[in-house]
C-alpha cells in the first residue's frame, strides 16, 4: 500500500514497470540513483529501446501521481518522503534490531512484541510477481530477517514462560524444520520441551541433533549445546 497525504497512491502509479521504479526509489531513498541504474534495475539485459526517454516519461508520471515535491528532477533521481513516512522493510529491520537487542540482555517482555512485528512484516515476502537481481536479494533479507525473528520470538517465549512455553516449542520446531543446522534452534526447543516437563524428549532432540550433525558434516555440537545436555542429564539422574 502506498498512502500520501492521506489518500492511497498504487493505484495511481504507472502501471507495473511504474511501481517498479517506485519500490526501487523508496529502497535507495538515501542517495542519488543514476539513470542508467534505474534502466538496469527495472529491465535488467531486456531494456527496450529507447529505454532512457521511457524511463523519463515514468518519471514524470511517477511524479504526477506522488506529488511534483517528491521526486527530485535531473538526470540522477532521489525519492524524497516525509520524515513520518514508514516502510515496512524498514520497520522489520528496526524491529529485529530491537529484538535481538532485548534478547541479549535477557529482557523477555521487550523482545516478545518486536520479534512479531519483524516476523509478520518479513513473512508478507516482496514483490511475488517480480524477478530481479536486486528483487532476489531483498527476498533473501527478509526471509533472514524471519528466521531471526522466529529465534527471538521463540526466546522471548522461553524467558517469559507459563502459557508462553507452547509458542516456544513451537517456533523452534519449525525453525528446526526450516534449518536443520541452527544449533541455536535446538537449544530452544530442548528448553522449552524441559521446562514443560519433557526432559525425555528434550534428550532425543539432542541425540537427533548430534546424530545430524556426525553424519552430516562430521562434528559435534558446539559447547554451548553439549552443556544444555548436560544440564538435561543431570534433571534425569
Amino acid at each position: 500500500m502506498v498512502q500520501l497525504g492521506g489518500r492511497r497512491r498504487e493505484q495511481m502509479m504507472p502501471g507495473r514497470i511504474g511501481r517498479l521504479l517506485f519500490v526501487y526509489l523508496v529502497l535507495n531513498r538515501t542517495r542519488d540513483v543514476a539513470a542508467d541504474e534505474l534502466v538496469e534495475a527495472l529491465w535488467s539485459d531486456a531494456a527496450p529501446p529507447g529505454a532512457d526517454a521511457t524511463l523519463r516519461t515514468l518519471v514524470s508520471k511517477l511524479r504526477r501521481a506522488l506529488g511534483t515535491e517528491v521526486l527530485g528532477r535531473g538526470g540522477a533521481y532521489r525519492l524524497s518522503l516525509p520524515g513520518d513516512t514508514q516502510i515496512d522493510l524498514e520497520a522489520a529491520l528496526d524491529a529485529i534490531h530491537r529484538a535481538e537487542t532485548a534478547v541479549a540482555t535477557g529482557d523477555w517482555p521487550r523482545a516478545w512484541g518486536p520479534s512479531q512485528v519483524a516476523l509478520f512484516t518479513a513473512r508478507r515476502g516482496f514483490l511475488p510477481d517480480e524477478q530481479a537481481p536486486w528483487i532476489e536479494r531483498q527476498r533473501h533479507e527478509l526471509a533472514e530477517i524471519e528466521l531471526r525473528a522466529r529465534e527471538c520470538y521463540a526466546a522471548s517465549c522461553l524467558g517469559i514462560g507459563g502459557i508462553e512455553l507452547p509458542g516456544a516449542e513451537r517456533t523452534a520446531r519449525r525453525l528446526v524444520e526450516r534449518e536443520p543446522f541452527r544449533e541455536s534452534a535446538y537449544r530452544i526447543l530442548m528448553s522449552a520441551l524441559a521446562a514443560s516437563g519433557n526432559v525425555a524428549d528434550a534428550l532425543r532432540v539432542y541425540d537427533r541433533l548430534s546424530s545430524l550433525l556426525r553424519d552430516e558434516l562430521g562434528v559435534n555440537p558446539g559447547p554451548q549445546s553439549r552443556e544444555l545436555h548436560r544440564e538435561l542429564l543431570r534433571l534425569t539422574s
